[in-house]
C-alpha cells in the first residue's frame, strides 16, 4: 500500500507526500507497520499530553534510526492515520537523540498542507508562528523523556536544508 506512492521529487519546488500516523490532538501513537501492512497502536501518551501537529512520515526515505523521515504537517484539521497529503516542506527541526548509550540525528520536517487556506502564506519555517515551534520542539523533548532517551533540538532549517536532507535521505527506486 504505502510503497507505491510516488518518490519524493527531484526538485524540491514539487509537491511532497506525507504518510500521517498520528493526527494532531491525538493522545494514542499509531505507527506504520510495513510487515502488516497497516497502522498500529503503539503507545498511549500520559493524560494532558498529545501531538501538537499531524505526524507522519515521507515514504522512500529512510533516516539515521532506520525509519522514514519524520514529518509534522500544518493543516486546519486533523486527519486520520494512513491519510496521504500532498504538501510542501518549509523546514525542519535538526534534532539528534540518546537512547541506549548511543546518539542518532533524527530530524523533523515541518510541512504544510498544499490545499490549506489557512496556511497558503506560509513558505518558510522562519514565518511560523515562534510559539508553536518552541511548543513541538518541548513536545518531543519530554516525549523523548518519557521513554528514557534524550531528544536534543540542534538547530531549525529553513526550507533548503529540508530539501537537501529529503534528496539524502531518499531510497533509491528498485
Amino acid at each position: 500500500m504505502i510503497m507505491q506512492l510516488p518518490f519524493p521529487p527531484k526538485k524540491m519546488e514539487d509537491s511532497i507526500y506525507v504518510v500521517i500516523e498520528t493526527p494532531r490532538g491525538s493522545t494514542n501513537k499509531y505507527t506504520y507497520n510495513p510487515e502488516m501492512d497497516c497502522f498500529e497502536l503503539t503507545k498511549v501518551l500520559p493524560f494532558g499530553t498529545q501531538f501538537p501537529l499531524d505526524f507522519g512520515f515521507i515514504p522512500h526515505t529512510k533516516g539515521q534510526d532506520g525509519q522514514p523521515v519524520d514529518a509534522l504537517v500544518l493543516m486546519e484539521h486533523a486527519a486520520y492515520p494512513g491519510t496521504v497529503v500532498k504538501c510542501r516542506c518549509i523546514g525542519v527541526i535538526e534534532a539528534k537523540q540518546r537512547e541506549n548509550g548511543k546518539t542518532i540525528r533524527n530530524d523533523r520536517l515541518i510541512c504544510v498542507l498544499e490545499a490549506s487556506p489557512a496556511y497558503e502564506h506560509l513558505t518558510d519555517i522562519k514565518k511560523m508562528n515562534t510559539r508553536l515551534l518552541e511548543d513541538i520542539i518541548h513536545f518531543f523533548k519530554y516525549y523523548n523523556e518519557m521513554e528514557g532517551k534524550k531528544f536534543t533540538h540542534l538547530r531549525t532549517g529553513n526550507k533548503e536544508v529540508a530539501h537537501r536532507l529529503i534528496r539524502k535521505q531518499t531510497l533509491r527506486k528498485k
